[in-house]
């Protein structure tokens, strides 16, 4: 699994789901309602304790604080919606590490992969309006892609992109994005792609999403961001919610984003995430996150407005793959319906959630148990670390059992902390003491063809060659290492600091270990 937004992402729903803080929704409201009137599917093994939601949202204040206290992460929001209400809403830190702006519930933030959840509830809408279905063929509405499989191509639904069944490698595309392609070429490039086994692997993929959502947005005949706004951020009263990374960036109130340096956080990057916008592009503030989770909590309808018919609504926040296989026999298997994770707690309660990550500085989640009629949504603006997760997770055991069961923080944190290790075969490894000489320079020189990365131009500069890639221009200065094989340094959402990859000269042919990793990283003179 490659480190970086969509690998955080992926471990961590996987992670939830394994040990029961996320999963499906049920279809009835029981919390007051008693166990004999319930069909067998739908009773919990454990009652809820009494003002479960009341006790729970009162410790939220400390939890809060001392995660803020315990990670120095620079800020947070969270929400909590309960019987059609929000019942909680709070900031805590500040928009900028080092700044006096107070983060509120207003404070607008990126979401990252929360977005895939806010998307599927957009699909859903015009499932219920009859533009397209689940099951409508993503070429019916986009008849020029592809993939690597003609009949893989032609079966294609939207629900199979959204549920990341299609048989694309785990987050296709993601490293495209990187070097500057826009969202067309990306979508394009996909049909380069090997596949597995189509409908019964699972594969995380924002831009297999991405397709999905754009399917439907062509069958609507409305840019996606504008359908987003018309369909679901207007009707709701989300005047904070925006598809698009402009408006984003012109709100005054909003969390700027925030890495890891040497122990400290800094605002250093700036995340686009437009060319995968319904996978990671969504912005909004707790508050507004509140109305859209009152809607899902709702089956679809909040403040008497629908947004989504409930059978229309049901199949993506219910299982349709597994993604999470169980890894023995009493284990619970974790589950993904369409943008959204999907499992049953240890309570025996199902619930629905996703988590969103950018390594270039966003952490964010939301769990919604329906049985207990309630939701929680936390928001930061650091680099992952597994405090939303925590957060909410802890909410989530206070819920259903009165008490927080599990030590969440150092789980969360033990499953992030890998995926933050650089990536690259040369990581971690020193060059040969007698390595031997490299050919002259000016006989590596020259540009090199890959039908999916795009040409790899080498030059010679003063301090020796310089790889150049995609329409970005990004450039990579080669350091010899060893013969004609040459190191190079990457940093990037998904290549953390430290990340080193060879790059290998071999009569005429250049092979980038870094994007080889689906077989496609070979380029030809």
């Amino acid at each position: 699994m490659v480190p970086g937004k969509g690998a955080i992402t992926a471990l961590v729903v996987s992670m939830a789901v394994v040990v029961g803080c996320s999963s499906a929704a049920d279809d009835e409201n029981t919390t007051a309602t008693s166990t004999e009137q319930l069909p067998p599917n739908q009773v919990a093994a454990v009652a809820l304790p009494d003002d479960a939601v009341d006790k729970a949202v009162a410790k939220l204040d400390d939890l809060a604080t001392s995660l803020m206290d315990s990670s120095h992460i620079p800020g947070m929001a969270v929400a909590v919606v309960h019987g059609g209400k929000t019942v909680y809403a709070k900031g805590f830190g500040v928009k900028q590490a080092g700044g006096q702006d107070k983060i509120d519930a207003d404070t607008v933030f990126q979401l990252a992969s929360v977005s895939k959840s806010v998307s599927a509830s957009v699909v859903a809408h015009q499932v219920g309006k009859g533009t397209v279905e689940w099951t409508t063929p993503v070429v019916s509405k986009l008849p020029s892609f592809a993939l690597a499989d003609p009949a893989t191509t032609a079966q294609l639904t939207i629900g199979d992109l959204f549920a990341h069944r299609s048989g694309l490698p785990d987050h296709a595309g993601d490293r495209l994005e990187d070097l500057g392609y826009d969202q067309a070429a990306i979508l394009d490039k996909l049909r380069l792609e090997p596949l597995d086994p189509f409908r019964i692997t699972y594969h995380y993929t924002n831009f297999g999403l991405t397709a999905g959502a754009e399917a439907v947005a062509a069958a609507a005949g409305v840019p996606w961001d504008r359908l987003c706004a018309d369909t679901v951020y207007g009707p709701l009263g989300m005047s904070s919610t925006s598809s698009r990374f402009a408006d984003y960036e012109a709100r005054p109130n909003r969390a700027v984003t925030h890495v890891n340096v040497d122990g400290q956080w800094v605002a250093k990057f700036v995340r686009d995430p437009d060319p995968q916008s319904p996978a990671g592009g969504v912005s909004s503030s707790v508050n507004d996150m509140a109305r859209w989770l009152a809607m899902m909590l709702g089956h679809g309808t909040a403040n008497g407005t629908t947004i989504a018919p409930e059978d229309a609504l049901l199949p993506a926040i219910t299982p349709q793959v597994i993604s999470s296989p169980a890894s023995a026999p009493q284990s619970r298997a974790g589950f993904y319906g369409f943008g959204f994770n999907s499992s049953t707690s240890s309570a025996g309660r199902t619930a629905y959630s996703h988590s969103g990550a950018f390594a270039l500085g966003a952490a964010t989640n939301f769990l919604a148990i329906p049985s207990a009629d309630v939701a929680i949504v936390a928001l930061t603006n650091a680099a992952p670390i597994g405090v939303p997760e925590a957060l909410t997770a802890e909410f989530g055991d206070l819920v259903q059992f009165g008490e927080i069961r599990e030590d969440w923080r150092s789980i969360y944190q033990a499953a992030i902390a890998p995926i933050n290790d650089p990536v690259g075969d040369l990581v971690g490894k020193t060059p040969p003491a007698n390595p031997a000489p490299a050919q002259p320079l000016p006989t590596y020189v020259g540009s090199y063809a890959n039908e999916y990365w795009g040409p790899a131009t080498i030059s010679e500069a003063d301090s020796g060659l310089v790889l150049t890639m995609g329409p970005a221009q990004v450039r990579y200065p080669l350091r010899h290492w060893d013969g004609d094989t040459f190191a190079f340094a990457l940093s990037g959402e998904n290549a953390p600091p430290g990340s080193v990859s060879s790059a290998i000269f071999d009569n005429g042919t250049l092979t980038l270990d870094y994007f080889d990793e689906n077989g496609l990283g070979k380029f030809t003179r």
